[in-house]
């Protein structure tokens, strides 16, 4: 999260409260508050699918929670009423009324006229791999790592089978809102990124990759990207961050397991 939109925040909550806002001012800010954290608080972007999903959320939780009294309806709908009907808010009330659907039409304008432009610089759908990465403090080097749960295939099937499953459980808690649960790119959440995720799917992508190259791609996510795989507007966090090290192999092993596709043999890399 970005500390700064954080602390600005603390500080307009904290005024807030020393002035005793009434209940209304209260929601309003909550409601504004909430969807600055979500726009502008974190350092991966977030869909805008994903923020209007949870300000639409958030504005039932307030409607729930103003009208869950008469105390606190009244307290709400007291200075709405009488700026709708009080002659001194005439004026400000016209202006409302003219503003609100204007901002609308004018963001509806804007949206539908936003000009098509090629990327400054040509981008590079699978870019080459660095030959050395760290993870939570450990250096792996990429040219020659394996899968280190990739030889129980054949080795120990049953535990195989444990860490697919595993795999299959971190994808699914992780990864389906935006990869889907067919893994084809098509998840929940995918209207708000540009390029949309990889289709697993699609026998031109995994099967194409040696696991290392999953494993750079997922622990590094969207901020990882070299500047050849650019521009990128995504909300593919670093998974390094929240996942563990046998997390992101296993759900290499469920990605290739779901799929029925083969990694890209190292031999087979080194001669193409």
């Amino acid at each position: 999260m970005k500390l700064p939109i954080v602390l600005v925040l603390l500080v307009v909550f904290g005024l807030l409260r020393f002035v005793r806002a009434s209940l209304l001012v209260w929601a309003g800010a909550w409601l504004a508050g909430i969807y600055v954290l979500l726009r502008f608080g974190f350092v991966a972007p977030i869909p805008s699918s994903v923020v209007s999903l949870y300000m639409g959320i958030v504005s039932i939780a307030l409607l729930a929670y103003l009208s869950s009294s008469e105390e606190r309806r009244d307290e709400v709908s007291g200075p709405l009423v009488r700026f709708m009907t009080e002659k001194r808010y005439t004026a400000l009330l016209a202006a409302t009324v003219v503003t609100i659907p204007a901002l609308a039409a004018a963001n509806v304008y804007v949206q539908t006229n936003v000009p098509l432009e090629p990327p400054l610089f040509s981008r590079t759908v699978h870019p080459a791999s660095p030959s050395e990465i760290t993870v939570h403090d450990k250096k792996i080097g990429l040219d020659a790592t394996q899968n280190p749960f990739r030889h129980l295939e054949t080795s120990n099937p049953e535990e195989f089978r444990t860490h697919v499953e595993n795999g299959r459980k971190v994808y699914y808690r992780n990864c389906v809102f935006c990869h889907g649960d067919n893994l084809a790119g098509n998840g929940m959440f995918v209207h708000g990124l540009d390029p949309i995720p990889t289709n697993f799917a699609d026998a031109g992508t995994i099967a194409m990759l040696q696991e290392t190259f999953l494993f750079w791609r997922i622990s590094k996510g969207g901020p990882g990207l070299p500047e050849e795989g650019g521009p990128w507007d995504t909300a593919m966090p670093a998974w390094e961050k929240f996942l563990k090290e046998d997390e992101i192999w296993d759900a290499i092993l469920f990605l290739y397991d779901f799929t029925g596709r083969k990694p890209r043999a190292r031999e087979e890399a080194a001669h193409k």
